[in-house]
């Protein structure tokens, strides 16, 4: 493991914002870290960055602190330094002696975030999104060994979004990255494993692949043409049903017990109901309906 805790507990006050958590960060991997709001999150890339000390626990990296970066919720930078004076000085003050990157190292990553065109303006003018971009090309021009991202995609546009995921995928295989999101379908999209706070607690943590399969309820989307009220009910009565839903006019969601008991009675049960059925299909699993189910 590049990055474990063990028992990590952080208070203030009478407040446990983390309370025993064991983390384990594989090396290369993607770690998406995702929980309600004062779940724990930031207080914990806090404690693993050393900005917040733990009140009990351990922390274990893996590697030297200068092998390490760290990307705040609100990156903000002195207002008369331009992105690209930014950019340049974050390698001496991660690594202090280290040689100055070459200039086209600096509008490598400038590009890669969005910003070639306002390199040379001073980050006073910048907007909140482009100093999101900003810090995001200041964390990753070093070539980190471990990052840590707080909110990486917060206010920003969908184009903004979208070069930043894209940027936090391709250093899978290259770092490892530890991110926090309330963005669910950002962390399906771009981590292998996922960890679920709630209450300062871990309630998951493992490969994202096995929480969609091992933890989502089984449903399926039925497509009908004529009345649906009668199919409603009589789906209902079936007690191996969980849920059923209109979703939009003629799409039924139903939530099952099992997937094997979809396959052999909801056939019938559509049958038996009345249903004149246009298409069903099972739905893939969603990072949300996971998440509801287990902090619920």
């Amino acid at each position: 493991m590049i990055l474990a805790t063990e028992g990590l507990v952080k208070r203030y006050g009478r407040h446990t914002a983390l309370d025993g958590v064991d983390l384990a960060v594989s090396e290369g991997h993607v770690y998406g870290l995702v929980g309600p709001n004062g779940a724990g999150k930031t207080t914990l890339l806090a404690v693993l960055a050393g900005l917040r000390r733990p009140s009990a626990g351990r922390v274990r990296i893996g590697l030297p602190r200068d092998r390490l970066a760290v990307l705040p919720d609100t990156p903000q930078f002195d207002p008369w330094l331009t992105g690209r004076e930014v950019v340049a000085l974050a390698v001496g003050l991660a690594s202090p002696g280290s040689p100055a990157p070459p200039p086209a190292r600096v509008d490598e990553v400038l590009a890669d975030a969005g910003l070639a065109e306002a390199a040379g303006r001073r980050v006073g003018g910048y907007s909140r999104g482009m100093l999101q971009r900003l810090g995001i090309a200041a964390t990753v021009v070093g070539e980190p060994a471990l990052l840590l991202l707080d909110e990486p995609a917060s206010a920003l546009d969908p184009a903004g979004r979208r070069e930043v995921l894209d940027l936090i995928a391709h250093q899978r295989g290259r770092a490892t990255v530890v991110l926090s999101s309330h963005v669910l379908g950002d962390v399906q999209e771009v981590c292998d494993t996922i960890g679920i706070l709630r209450a300062g607690r871990l309630l998951y943590q493992g490969p994202l692949e096995t929480l969609l399969v091992g933890q989502a309820v089984p449903a399926y989307r039925v497509q009908l043409r004529g009345p649906v009220e009668p199919v409603i009910a009589s789906l209902r009565e079936e007690e191996w049903v969980d849920r059923v839903g209109l979703t939009a006019p003629g799409w039924l969601r139903v939530a099952v017990r099992s997937q094997a008991d979809a396959e052999r009675f909801l056939a019938g049960a559509l049958a038996r109901g009345g249903a004149r059925v246009v298409s069903l299909a099972a739905e893939a699993p969603d990072l949300e309906d996971v998440f509801l189910e287990l902090t619920s």
